[in-house]
């Protein structure tokens, strides 16, 4: 069977992000017996200096890019509705708030390293556009990481310490100095990038396409 290595750089606090994610597995699960998908996630922060308490969403938008608040609203509308075609029930609204998110890498990288990270992977994002929680907020990410099966305490314990810290700052380096500087940027088989919050059906045609031009046998390491 034919492989792709998947390498998903991108950001909890980015909903395009969590809408490309939600299309990538999709696609994966209707490729399921015609490709073998080996999925890693990669962190990266677009709003580095974001105080834990966060910020307003529209205020955010308002500051960074410039846009007015029929802007702002527009964009939500939008995001809600493309995100509903993935599946995602976002609840965004003028009262929604912009998280740091480095904490919420620390525990992906951990759950990484225990072989399954998809499961908090998402689970993140649901908390943050689906359910309002803030993300920043240790007890709130311990939660979550309890609610995914992991160690409650060993949660704890990496967020209450600078563990992994370290590896994240040169993870998210890394692709930087790759020239990721936006995401949902996803790299297959670590040569071929796609960039943006993609449909299941795209994903699907894309994968398939790139698994001719660039196969690789199951037992290759890649």
């Amino acid at each position: 069977m034919k492989r792709l290595k998947i390498d998903f750089v991108s950001d909890i606090a980015c909903p395009w992000c969590a809408i490309g994610l939600a299309g990538l597995v999709e696609a994966a699960s209707r490729l399921q017996g015609e490709l073998e998908v080996e999925l890693h996630f990669q962190p990266f922060e677009l709003n580095r200096n974001m105080p834990p308490e966060g910020e307003n969403m529209g205020e955010h938008m308002a500051a960074k890019y410039g846009s007015t608040a029929a802007q702002i609203d527009d964009e939500r509308r939008n995001l809600t509705a493309i995100a509903a075609e993935a599946g995602l029930d976002f609840k965004l609204d003028r009262e929604s708030r912009v998280w740091n998110s480095f904490d919420s890498h620390r525990l992906v990288y951990w759950a990484e390293l225990a072989g399954d990270p998809l499961l908090l992977k998402t689970a993140l994002f649901k908390a943050n556009f689906c359910e309002g929680r803030q993300v920043s907020n240790h007890a709130v990410l311990a939660e979550i990481a309890v609610e995914c099966g992991l160690d409650g305490a060993r949660a704890k314990e990496i967020l209450s310490t600078e563990t992994y810290l370290d590896e994240v700052d040169e993870r998210m380096k890394l692709w930087m100095s790759r020239g990721i500087r936006g995401v949902p940027a996803i790299i297959f088989n670590e040569r071929h990038l796609v960039e943006g919050g993609q449909s299941a059906s795209t994903f699907v045609k894309i994968m398939r396409q790139l698994a001719e031009l660039d196969p690789v046998a199951a037992e290759d390491k890649v």
